[in-house]
Order: C-alpha cells, then structure tokens, then sequence
C-alpha cells in the first residue's frame, strides 16, 4: 500500500498497515478527543488512541482503506474532508499525520477546513515533509494491492514553509519539532 503521485514520487507503504510507531506513540502521547483522522489510510493513528481510551475516527478518500480500518475494528467513513463530516465544530484534534497537509493540494484551504472541524480550543496535529521539499501541486492515487484508489489533488509541504500556509488560514502554530527524521506541528486557531 502507497501513495503514488503524478511525478511518480511514493508516499507510505509498509508504515501504514504496521502498528503505530515509537515516533506515532509520542506524537499522539497528549493528544485530547474526540479525534478525527484526515486520511485515516488503514487507521493505524485511530487504532493506537483507541488503544489508549481516547475516542478517535477516521476518514478517508479511498473506499479500500476505509474497509480496511474497519476490519481492523475502526470506525472509519468513507468521506471528503471537504464534504459534510460528522460532528463537525466539535473534534478537540484533527490529525493531518502522513503528510496527510497536503490532501486537496491545497494546504491553506484544508487547514481553514481543519479549523472548522475543531471545537473551540482544539488543536490540528500536523506532520510535514523535511525543510527544502518542493512544493508542486500534484494528482495522487493510493495504490492497494493491484488495485488504485481515486485521485485526488497532493501538495508536500515543507517544515520551513508551514508558518504562511498557516497564518493564510487563520491558524497560529503553537510548537513544532522533529522526530526521528519526522517533522510535526500543532497548531491552533489564530486569536
């Protein structure tokens, strides 16, 4: 399983469908619920909160990765984030992990769609490309098997170049910091 872009760049693979990592575990240690997981892929992110007691869903694009992370005991939908989402204005955290900014190919008008979904004090948690990515707008498919998801519009997005996308979208990043080679954010709305 991977994320293939047009310019033939590979995004994920065996990391997704293995259980959270040392580096997921620390990233979602203080994370509050509800959670929503944009791109929940086969809900690795969702599985480890559940694990924990925190009530967490995903969504996701691809209808094979939404019935995977149901057999795995996920409540996952098969939803656009820019579509109607359940319990919108009421999520505590959005989790953009994966490099999962970059869905839609737009990362301003999915952070101010993020900030819609989150109740008042909620915080997206964000995770990045390296600083010094290039930033071209791409289409993207998961690839599954021999089988191909839909497309949908991807952007990577570097460590050094959040703050203005961020600030575009009325979002405030409170800290970010890398992780064994993973870059991260959480980031609130602006005040």
């Amino acid at each position: 399983m991977q994320l293939r872009t047009s310019g033939g760049a590979v995004v994920g693979g065996s990391r997704w469908v293995a259980p959270a990592s040392a580096v997921d575990a620390r990233v979602l240690a203080d994370v509050v619920g509800p959670v929503l997981d944009v791109g929940c892929g086969p809900g690795r992110h969702v599985r480890a909160l559940i694990e924990r007691g925190v009530v967490a869903m995903g969504i996701d694009l691809t209808p094979q990765l939404v019935e995977a992370a149901r057999g795995r005991g996920i409540d996952a939908l098969h939803r656009c984030v820019f579509g109607p989402v359940p319990a919108a204005g009421r999520w505590r955290t959005v989790l953009l992990l994966d490099g999962n900014i970059g869905i839609g190919g737009d990362p301003v008008a999915l952070l101010r769609r993020a900030g819609k979904l989150l109740a008042p004090g909620g915080r997206v948690l964000a995770e990045t490309a390296p600083p010094g990515v290039s930033e071209v707008v791409q289409q993207a498919h998961v690839e599954i098997g021999g089988g191909r998801g839909p497309s949908f519009g991807w952007q990577a997005v570097g460590a050094d170049r959040l703050r203005p996308y961020a600030t575009r979208a009325a979002m405030a990043i409170e800290r970010a910091w890398c992780d064994d080679g993973r870059w991260f954010a959480s980031l609130q709305q602006a005040t």
